[in-house]
């Protein structure tokens, strides 16, 4: 892939950072989201694939995401958003930096194998059979580890297909295969169950290595540490008296330390504290048993690390 491929097909970027993002599939409406939020705008037109940011010298250009990890290691792309699966089967970890995991489209690389075959427990039992999958270099390089044996002397057949891999048991062209994994139930709905997990995956943040716009870059990576923190966080205050206090900073630490406030009322405090949201209900109930009184939670809606 030249770097004057990309190039010659976006106009006026010269000095635009080149941010790539899934054009579509299931990482794409999670994807415009984090660009609401992290304060990035711009208007994609109907069937185009770049869109200009209005407020930062930053260009958005649509990509397969199974192509953007290449672009960003060959340097063609400056920052981008994709699957650690891609990231893994394109073989380009070693020229592209993963900036901050993101938390959404987690899914699990796995062997299945038709349910009804109960002599399959295991990928070992596989060694040496046909395989069907998209991701043929993790496939590879998972039966040669379960072969012992380098890839090109390992006996287990993988066969590429792009799509429908899930059919292939069925239609008598594979004794298993190997696919992302999210909810499980097309899975169950083509009769397979999964015998091993190969990865587990999620969206990541990448940029190349040798980056063009540094500070931009780390601009970036902060506003969206800040919203996945503001995701994961709320904002729960409460009143206390000064006694309780050092048991209450126990239950509820934050994430440096809580801030601490003398109120009118003698002996008594407010206190202001971070809390993970699958923590909350827990820790409230927590600070109530110690004496904590108005215990109020506040969302977040932005912050930063």
């Amino acid at each position: 892939m030249e770097s004057s491929f990309i190039n010659a097909s976006l106009p006026d970027v010269a000095d635009r950072m080149l941010f790539a993002v899934p054009k579509k599939g299931r990482l794409y409406d999670q994807c415009l989201n984090l660009l609401n939020h992290i304060g990035i705008e711009f208007h994609r037109k109907a069937r185009h694939d770049i869109a200009l940011v209005s407020n930062m010298p930053i260009a958005l250009v649509f990509l397969p995401a199974a192509d953007i990890a290449t672009y960003v290691a060959k340097g063609n792309i400056d920052l981008g958003i994709t699957g650690l699966d891609i990231i893994c089967e394109s073989q380009t970890a070693d020229d592209v930096a993963e900036l901050t995991r993101l938390g959404f489209g987690k899914c699990k690389l796995q062997v299945q194998t038709p349910a009804i075959n109960s002599s399959v427990t295991s990928a070992q039992d596989l060694v040496g059979q046909r395989i069907v999958t998209s991701f043929v270099n993790l496939t590879k390089q998972r039966f040669a580890e379960l072969e012992g044996v380098s890839i090109d002397r390992m006996k287990t057949q993988v066969r590429f297909v792009s799509g429908s891999v899930e059919a292939a048991c069925g239609l008598g062209l594979a004794d298993g295969i190997v696919d992302l994994v999210e909810s499980g139930d097309t899975m169950r709905a083509a009769g397979l169950h999964a015998i091993d997990t190969i990865l587990n995956t999620e969206s990541v943040l990448i940029t190349n290595r040798h980056q063009r716009f540094p500070k931009l870059v780390e601009t970036i990576k902060q506003r969206v540490e800040g919203v996945l923190m503001a995701r994961r966080y709320v904002l729960c205050q409460y009143n206390i008296k000064r006694e309780s206090l050092e048991r209450a900073c126990v239950v509820a630490s934050g994430r440096q330390a809580p801030t601490v406030t003398s109120l009118e009322a003698e002996d008594w405090v407010a206190v202001s504290v971070m809390i993970e949201k699958k923590e909350l209900a827990n820790k409230m109930d927590q600070l109530k048993e110690i004496g904590a009184i108005d215990i109020l939670v506040l969302q977040i809606a932005n912050a930063r690390t």
